[in-house]
């Protein structure tokens, strides 16, 4: 039995630190390599063998890749820390000896400064930091603490709450700042290891690791609630390395020390992390960091409308095939570009399993010739390869016969309406 679990132990660490063998190989004697490919003993008996002789020599390299990370990104992360100024009313109690009864008392407002924390990261030598929108949004004051304890004022120079991502200008001399590196989001895949580095409960430059253990989810933003918030985040990355309240802001790396999300949420029910943790991916944030430092703000190409994927069951309800998908239309919004060019919304309501569904409304099945199998491919497409003023072409089926409608998109109104 104990021998059993140790070559369980031995090949799932084989499995998870090879790629930092390969990587290291070029600058460390062959030995365990060349042993593994000139073992003439059984296929069994040779892993076993080069696992028994290469695993402290995979863990060296695995603890190597770690420590080099954050010896080179932890100081381009910064701790953030905001006050936001609350006035509460307090009674005047007058003081009357011996007075029995209460009375109703004037108030006075007293002005105390409520508390926050989050993490942030160094996007260039002018002194840009990139935090989520979250984080900062309210504060009267910011302080930026970097990872060698120097502390400065911020100033938000730049938001975008649909993103949830913010620029905090610092007045630091350009030699004194270490601007991260930006990976390509769209390559990540589920698997790949990952690291966070923050500050969670105000703890600086702390890392864990995991993996991405999904990609293209959708985070709703300002709520809790998908069906409730105004718009959704496409491409989000969900990765178990633990993320706490504090880490929001801050970065996930993958396992060459580059930036693929901002970590930004997480899913708990006790408030710290469960294993379920978001990160909004840099190619959103390529996106619409350079719009904020440069105007302020950024315009998301807007179609106008509040979407469903449709399933078996709202398939079946509306006479198409059941393994048919698509994004259904259920709201276009008064005015948005998605009116103007007729698209229909949903005009009647079923019950499904004791719950309300509506139905009936255009199904999107493709949008510039690229399949979309529900709401999240229509929202990324728009968010990945649109801007606002390109003329978009959707693939449709209406009441079951396949149209197609060009929509001219516009920029998304203030405040969040829908997608």
């Amino acid at each position: 039995m104990m021998i059993a679990r140790k070559l369980h132990l031995q090949a799932l660490l084989m499995v998870l630190l090879l790629p930092f063998l390969l990587i290291t190989s070029c600058a460390s004697p062959p030995v365990a390599i060349e042993a593994a490919v000139t073992a003439t003993p059984p296929v069994m008996q040779q892993a076993s063998t080069a696992v028994d002789a290469s695993s402290p020599t995979l863990l060296a390299a695995f603890q190597g890749t770690l420590e080099d990370i954050y010896a080179r990104v932890n100081p381009c992360v910064v701790n953030i820390r905001v006050m936001q100024k609350e006035e509460v009313m307090f009674p005047i109690i007058p003081e009357i000896p011996g007075f029995p009864f209460k009375l109703p008392f004037p108030q006075e407002p007293q002005e105390f400064y409520r508390h926050g924390l989050g993490s942030g990261f160094v996007w260039d030598k002018k002194g840009h930091i990139v935090t989520n929108n979250h984080v900062v949004s309210g504060a009267d004051r910011i302080s930026v603490t970097f990872y060698d304890g120097i502390t400065v004022s911020g100033k938000v120079v730049g938001t975008d709450q649909d993103s949830d991502l913010a620029i905090v200008k610092v007045d630091v001399p350009p030699e004194e700042l270490q601007p991260v590196e930006m990976a390509d989001s769209a390559q990540v895949k589920v698997g790949q290891l990952t690291a966070a580095i923050g500050n969670p409960f105000g703890l600086q430059g702390t890392m864990t690791v995991g993996i991405a253990s999904a990609v293209g989810r959708s985070l709703p933003v300002g709520s809790d609630d998908t069906d409730a918030a105004g718009y959704t985040i496409p491409d989000v990355i969900q990765t178990d390395a633990p993320i706490n309240p504090g880490n929001s802001g801050g970065v996930l790396l993958d396992m060459e020390g580059r930036v693929i999300g901002v970590t930004s949420a997480i899913i708990s029910p006790v408030g710290a992390s469960a294993g379920i943790g978001f990160a909004i991916p840099s190619a959103i944030v390529n996106e619409v960091v350079p719009a904020l430092i440069n105007a302020g703000h950024y315009e998301h190409p807007w179609l106008g409308v509040s979407l469903m994927s449709l399933n078996p069951d709202l398939a079946k309800a509306m006479d198409l095939d059941l393994n048919q998908r698509g994004a259904m239309v259920i709201d276009a919004a008064p005015g948005s570009p998605a009116e103007k060019s007729g698209l229909h919304g949903s005009d009647r309501e079923i019950s499904i399993d004791g719950e309300r569904a509506r139905i009936g409304g255009d199904v999107v099945v493709a949008i510039n010739g690229q399949p979309t199998k529900g709401a999240d491919d229509l929202i990324g497409y728009l968010a990945r390869s649109t801007k606002v003023g390109d003329t978009v072409i959707l693939t449709l089926l209406r009441q079951g016969k396949e149209q197609t409608v060009q929509v001219r998109l516009a920029p998304r109104p203030a405040p969040t309406t829908s997608r």
